[in-house]
């Protein structure tokens, strides 16, 4: 019986080293995603990916814990994801305001020799799974970009308070700029 009870403990402790973990709050710092490598600014948290078109998912919570923005990447490869003008069209029409009533704006930048371009919008955001059934959130602000490559797109849509969202706007240009620059 002993030796069953060893065996199964070497057995079980095996796989524990053997299964990768998920990347949590000490995740790493450089993460790729389609072919770029991101940098995770130092006070985001990596969060486990609700979706299988997820490539990578980040929190940054507010300075008194109360609130949380997050950011989700996502990558279809070449030719994928529908493009520039239909990624910025989608996000907007995640808003309960029509896109005329939104507080928008785009920005078509040029990095290390990449397009990057940035939306920003402000209204009630409805989150929710694409056909399902949506949640409100007033005062919500939306930090998007489409980083242009030739492995495909990289689309990168942040959303949380307002008030939160403007303190991070830094960070979160920081953080898709530096998978362009070496």
């Amino acid at each position: 019986m002993t030796r069953f009870i060893r065996s199964t403990i070497a057995i079980m402790f095996g796989l524990a080293i053997s299964i990768p973990t998920l990347p949590g709050a000490e995740g790493p710092a450089v993460f790729p995603v389609g072919g770029l490598k991101f940098k995770k600014p130092e006070k985001w948290t990596w969060v486990e990916s609700t979706s299988s078109m997820r490539k990578a998912q980040l929190k940054a919570a507010s300075s008194d814990g109360k609130h949380a923005s997050e950011a989700v990447f996502f990558h279809f490869g070449p030719g994928g994801g529908g493009g520039v003008a239909a990624n910025v069209d989608r996000w907007l029409g995640q808003f309960q305001e029509s896109k005329d009533k939104l507080q928008s704006k785009t920005e078509t930048i040029t990095v290390a020799g990449h397009k990057v371009t940035y939306v920003q919008a402000q209204g009630t955001y409805l989150s929710g799974l694409p056909g399902g059934p949506k949640t409100p959130m007033p005062d919500t602000l939306l930090h998007g970009a489409v980083v242009e490559h030739a492995d495909g797109d990289v689309f990168i849509r942040m959303t949380g308070p307002v008030p939160q969202m403007k303190s991070l706007h830094g960070e979160f240009r920081s953080m898709v700029e530096s998978a362009l620059k070496k």
